[in-house]
């Protein structure tokens, strides 16, 4: 069996790792290619070019760069039709990976899954039409969102969230993070700037700004920032004058392994957290770290969005547990003085989110099966006979 593979982010890596671990686990022998990153990698797959490529949010962001990524579609696409695969897997990055999709529908009949439903929910709900023309089915990663997909034509299974299935770090493993990091007893908050490098150039300037009023409050407090691999030099240069004497986590220091419990680790054991918006915001609840959310768009992007969306907040702990609990600064709203404020309010409260993270890990399928086994499940039981 041969299965061909996109992902664009690392959130889409980690999905395809698991779902490709979970398609060897059931059908030995199956074989993959496409475009991903480390963890999919190791699950035998040598990626077509860096998977970083494609890691482009925002209409203004992408425009400088759609002559390449055009090139890559069609590069991606004519793969994915020479390696004649028996499904076609695209994760997430709908802009891209749906463009392929289309290219490979339009000369052949190779079936289609998208893993990660758009957001439908909260913006544009015309893509689940116009996805089901290329698309056949659709991997859920909430439990709210198979009903619009199945209503546009596709067939869709939700699959539960890794977050779930991720193992969370014990009282040894952050005593042992911390005396690693130096940081002795000292309370720390978690800076996490995103993955991205357009969006950790925008965050970078307001969470400093954030930090200089917050961190004189509270003298003691330390600053940890995990790091994505690619964007990890520059957000160690970026954060040199901000106070709290930041530890930069940096996956490029050690090996694969110990980077990710490294950073579990560190989850773990932050008292508070100052977060991008994403999937980041799971992690956090899965830890028990209370958080606030901010991120900022180019101006144009940021425009579009907020007259298109159809919801009150994006951070995942609040639309999945059904609350608002999770305090967000995005938009004009990403300043230093309003960020800092939301930091002190959940600082003299944490654990008013507690209630919403677990009923939103419970809402994920915490408990159930690993969701890249329920992912392979899903995909193998609708392949044609």
């Amino acid at each position: 069996m041969r299965v061909f593979l996109i992902a664009g982010e690392p959130s889409g890596d980690r999905l395809g790792g698991a779902l490709m671990e979970g398609l060897r686990q059931l059908a030995p022998g199956i074989s993959f290619e496409g475009v991903g990153g480390p963890l999919m990698q190791a699950q035998g797959m040598t990626s077509l070019f860096p998977m970083e490529e494609l890691s482009v949010m925002g209409l203004a962001e992408v425009l400088p760069k759609y002559r390449h990524l055009k090139r890559r579609i069609t590069e991606t696409a004519r793969a994915a039709l020479d390696s004649k695969p028996d499904v076609l897997i695209s994760i997430d990055s709908p802009d891209f990976c749906l463009r392929v999709a289309r290219l490979v529908k339009a000369e052949s009949a190779i079936r289609t899954v998208h893993y990660v439903a758009p957001t439908v929910w909260a913006w544009r709900p015309g893509r689940a039409a116009k996805m089901a023309q290329v698309i056949d089915q659709v991997l859920a990663l909430f439990p709210f969102e198979p009903p619009y997909m199945e209503a546009a034509g596709m067939e869709c299974d939700f699959v539960g969230h890794p977050v779930v299935s991720e193992p969370v770090a014990d009282a040894t493993d952050v005593a042992a993070f911390r005396a690693e990091a130096g940081l002795g007893e000292a309370p720390y908050l978690l800076v996490l700037p995103g993955s991205r490098r357009g969006e950790v150039g925008r965050l970078v300037q307001p969470f400093g700004d954030a930090l200089r009023r917050f961190i004189p409050q509270h003298p003691n407090m330390r600053v940890v920032v995990p790091a994505a691999g690619h964007v990890a030099p520059m957000v160690r240069e970026a954060v040199q004058d901000w106070p709290g004497n930041p530890v930069v986590l940096d996956p490029n220091d050690t090996t694969p392994d110990l980077a990710v419990r490294r950073k579990r680790a560190a989850f773990a054991g932050a008292d508070l957290a100052l977060a991008a918006s994403g999937t980041v915001s799971l992690e956090l609840a899965a830890a028990r770290t209370p958080m606030v959310i901010a991120y900022t768009f180019h101006w144009l992007t940021w425009q579009i969005m907020r007259r298109m969306a159809l919801i009150d907040t994006v951070t995942l702990v609040n639309l999945v547990s059904e609350t608002r609990v999770v305090p967000e600064c995005l938009g004009p709203d990403c300043r230093g003085e309003l960020i800092s404020a939301r930091l002190g309010e959940v600082q003299a409260a944490p654990d008013a989110q507690a209630e919403a993270m677990a009923l939103t890990m419970e809402r994920l399928g915490q408990g159930d099966e690993a969701p890249g086994l329920r992912a392979a499940r899903a995909v193998l039981a609708r392949l044609p006979n």
